[in-house]
């Protein structure tokens, strides 16, 4: 059948270019889709990232019952002015534990993807009781109540096992000691229980009083823990480096001079 007639058959039957649309659409759509079932094909082999700890994971959860993705994302693209007021850009290795992920969509607060360590607790400590207080402009509401509210740690284990579950590499023994480890993280001392800690989920792990309360483990230690943790698992500068020698110049061919025959 010559090609024109196919088209004009196409064009005068709707449901039938109906029809091709879909199966079309459904073409493209799978062959889009199915490569990012392999984690492979979409997340970066980076060395560093490792899952939450107890302490940390409860300060996500915090994080996200109390809407903060609502004006803060945890996102940074690849365009020059992010990188350059946020630091490198994100890579997908670095949420691939977080269940939901925290990318976001609304910055009336800066960008948290690099916040990690570039602030004291005591300072995010006071921004939380009052925001106000260390960032004039700011319109965050007040999380004095945290301080309050001792942190709940007895179904720390149902946490990481839930989320065992669906991929993240919580072992036997992280889910056994989940409440002892989120104790021991939020107090640093003594230093012979945080060894432990530090074998399951390695040595950059902080460990300390966060919310400079010794006597009690508020919401506050979990949701400054979780806040000094973002941005910190990867060494961005190795991969600067590998960056540097890919986006150097390439020399330029040297014309060949003809030899002159005298």
């Amino acid at each position: 059948m010559n090609p024109l007639k196919k088209h004009e058959f196409l064009e005068k039957n709707s449901f039938v270019l109906l029809i091709a649309i879909i199966v079309t659409i459904l073409i493209g759509g799978i062959i889009e889709i199915i490569p990012l079932f392999r984690a492979e094909t979409v997340i970066e082999p980076v060395k560093g990232v490792r899952p939450y700890t107890p302490l940390e994971l409860a300060g996500y959860n915090i994080y996200i019952r109390e809407g903060c993705y609502n004006c803060h994302s945890q996102q940074i693209r690849p365009l020059r002015d992010e990188v350059e007021r946020y630091g490198h850009y994100s890579l997908a290795a670095e949420s691939m534990y977080d269940h939901p992920f925290q990318w976001g969509s609304k910055r009336t607060g800066p960008d948290l993807a690099r916040v990690g360590k570039k602030y004291s607790d005591e300072w995010h400590v006071a921004h939380m009781m009052d925001p106000r207080s260390v960032v004039p402009e700011s319109i965050m509401p007040s999380y004095r109540f945290l301080m309050n509210r001792g942190l709940k740690m007895h179904d720390l284990p149902q946490h990481l096992e839930a989320l065992a579950l669906v991929g993240v590499p919580y072992t036997d023994e992280m889910i056994k000691n989940a409440k002892q480890d989120a104790l021991r993280q939020a107090t640093g001392e003594p230093r012979a229980n945080t060894s432990a800690l530090l074998e399951r989920y390695g040595e950059n792990v902080a460990a300390r009083d966060f919310d400079g309360q010794p006597n009690l483990v508020s919401e506050m230690d979990a949701l400054v823990a979780y806040l000094q943790m973002l941005g910190t698992l990867v060494d961005f500068n190795l991969t600067k480096e590998v960056e540097a020698e890919l986006n150097q110049p390439k020399p330029e061919n040297t014309p060949v001079q003809q030899e002159v025959t005298p």
